[in-house]
């Protein structure tokens, strides 16, 4: 399976970058994840919005990209919100408790508003 990975600007130039993902993440599909989301930093973007909304499996090897993504952002005082409204991939996000650390919203609006 492959992943698509797309960067848009919400809101204009003031809003918070969106990241669209559409596939699976898993151990093979990652380097490509964080990839982007390390060039974003890189060009000093620290208010990233990841959306899952078309993630249809994501393994630890993807969580893993994400909190290193998280982690990153922080070290500037950003943020990194995710939009996932599929339960089995939120799922995952209850059962290892990343929801603690991860602002996760049910839709686009809420996650950039809340950034």
């Amino acid at each position: 399976m492959d992943i698509k990975v797309s960067v848009r600007q919400s809101d204009g130039a003031s809003g918070p970058t969106v990241v669209d993902l559409n596939g699976e993440i898993d151990v093979y599909t990652s380097p490509k994840v964080k990839e982007t989301i390390s060039e974003l930093i890189d060009q000093q973007h620290y208010r990233l919005v990841i959306n899952l909304e078309n993630v249809r499996y994501i393994d630890s090897t993807g969580l893993g990209v994400l909190i290193g993504g998280l982690k990153r952002v922080r070290e500037h005082s950003g943020s990194v919100n995710l939009v996932c409204n599929n339960p089995q991939i939120r799922k995952i996000f209850d059962i290892t408790g990343l929801v603690k650390i991860f602002g996760i919203y049910d839709d686009e609006k809420a996650a950039c508003e809340s950034i």
